[in-house]
């Protein structure tokens, strides 16, 4: 077909025409005015503004990104004082559970849309329980994050605080490097609380990020019962050899704090009851090894901790004193030169702090934590808390930095939640208008006691309040009762404590679910 050249001369200037006009629209900055914003419907983004696009140079060689970034700008005189919240852990999910919702607006900022009920953590790795019988999404927690219109989640990570100019500097979550560009926002607060948490500590011992598993969160515990399950029927692949399908069954954890412990006796109880009927031909090749610097259990009495190493050396599990000085992508080392190989490594050796908490400028107490006063404020700044096992006290406070514990870091959540309602309801709740005000009594944190399960229907509950102070401590199935009795209560909603129960029920009556999805 032959195109008519005065036909084409008058295409080719519309279509340079039309660029033009595409080039001016994406290059001018988008604001508020947007007849978009002015919807009805997007009335409630008028909080929002967003600068213009930038583009990172690229060659040949580097992915093209892009950032954008956009600002929560400033709550005014009239409107609700903002909270921001860095975290979805237990302090940080308690204390929103308690702010009061008709004083402030919340905005919550975390990598994950849900809590973790840690404690019950290790019973969904070999399917005991159900993974989403111990994740509590935020907006069930919260339902103002979801309903109210100047409350807000977001999946991101904190990069930054500015304290001088009460801002968060925050970039999205993405799944991987093929999914979307991260986007980069900031967020203005009247009151801050960072409630990071903190890493698993590896003591700098190499190899441990890349070949072993921790248990901290669902993913955590989803990727060990996809390699226990996966190690399992591997092992009964015609051709393995016999020392390599002993090295593919044998689970080693290290730690012998109580999420190691509990996760060697739910592990042992697995195999007894569960691999025994399902996998005899390789039942005799399975073990647990748990590997332990010192005592296993250290805080609990001495009577308990003798009962717990009698009962896991009967279900099975091999105990080894020792310290682990290198791990290998199929054997770890220890310092007095043994060698153990491992099909499965699942390392629980207590906590350490984040990254970002170490780059923040902020006071910290001597383990590097966040430090704070008796108030649980970050002194040095105006409006900033700290709550969890991101902070401990200053030493100028004379206090004790207390144990990164579940409780500890909800009684931290309570306390601070109405704190913070007090000084709302006395008209301090925008930003840098709580300096005159009385804060009150400060934090003082008293110890409900211990508990943890050792398998078999048998588990130990550690009453004092202290080391060194006396109290009630049991051990057995009575213990292992009050166990149950008392985490099922302390599931924060109904729909979860129902599902607990009937994933106890069901696995009682028909065994572990060991499917592999």
């Amino acid at each position: 077909m032959v195109r008519d050249p005065k036909t084409s001369m008058a295409w080719l200037r519309n279509l340079s025409k039309y660029s033009s006009t595409i080039a001016k629209l994406s290059s001018s900055p988008k604001t508020n005015t947007d007849p978009f914003f002015l919807l009805p419907a997007f009335t409630f983004l008028s909080h929002f503004s967003s600068n213009s696009i930038q583009q990172k140079p690229s060659n040949s060689n580097t992915k093209h990104v892009i950032e954008y970034s956009g600002l929560l700008e400033a709550t005014k005189p009239h409107e609700k004082p903002r909270v921001v919240v860095l975290g979805s852990g237990w302090a940080g999910c308690r204390l929103m559970k308690g702010l009061d919702t008709t004083t402030y607006d919340i905005v919550c900022v975390s990598p994950r849309n849900h809590m973790v009920f840690t404690p019950l953590l290790a019973s969904t790795c070999v399917g005991t329980l159900e993974f989403r019988s111990v994740a509590e999404p935020i907006g069930r927690i919260q339902p103002a994050l979801s309903r109210e219109p100047g409350s807000y989640f977001f999946l991101a990570n904190c990069t930054a605080i500015d304290t001088h100019n009460h801002m968060v500097q925050c970039e999205t979550v993405t799944d991987g490097e093929e999914t979307i560009d991260p986007w980069k926002f900031s967020i203005s607060y009247d009151k801050l609380v960072i409630a990071l948490g903190s890493k698993p500590s590896t003591f700098g011992i190499q190899g441990v990020k890349e070949y072993a598993i921790f248990l901290r969160e669902v993913y955590h515990a989803q990727e060990i019962r996809r390699k226990l399950l996966l190690n399992l029927m591997l092992s009964d692949v015609p051709g393995i050899t016999e020392e390599e399908k002993r090295r593919l069954l044998h689970c080693v954890v290290v730690g012998g704090g109580p999420t190691g412990v509990e996760f060697s006796g739910e592990l042992s109880d697995f195999i007894m009851k569960d691999v025994q009927q399902r996998y005899a031909h390789v039942k005799d090749y399975i073990r647990v090894t748990l590997i332990e610097a010192n005592e296993i259990l250290s805080s609990f009495d001495d009577r308990l901790r003798r009962y717990a190493t009698n009962q896991l050396t009967k279900s099975g599990v091999r105990l080894v004193r020792g310290i682990v000085k290198d791990v290998k992508a199929q054997k770890i080392i220890l310092s007095d030169g043994t060698e153990v190989p491992y099909g499965l490594l699942v390392w629980s050796t207590g906590v350490s702090p984040a990254p970002i908490i170490q780059s923040l400028d902020l006071p910290k107490e001597p383990s590097g934590r966040i430090g704070v006063d008796e108030w649980l404020r970050v002194p040095s700044v105006q409006d900033v808390f700290s709550i969890g096992d991101c902070c401990g006290f200053l030493e100028t406070t004379g206090r004790q930095t207390l144990p990164a514990l579940a409780q500890v870091a909800e009684r931290q959540g309570k306390y601070l939640a109405e704190l913070l309602n007090r000084i709302g309801k006395e008209g301090a709740g925008h930003a840098n208008s709580a300096k005159e005000i009385e804060f009150g009594d400060p934090f003082v944190y008293k110890h409900l006691g211990s508990m943890a399960t050792i398998g078999r229907y048998k588990a130990l509950v550690d009453l004092r309040q202290s080391k060194e102070a006396k109290g009630l401590s049991l051990a057995g199935f009575l213990s292992f009762f009050i166990w149950r009795s008392a985490y099922i209560t302390r599931v924060i909603s109904w729909r979860n404590r129902f599902y607990v129960f009937i994933n106890w029920v069901t696995t009682l009556i028909f065994g572990r679910d060991i499917s592999r999805l």
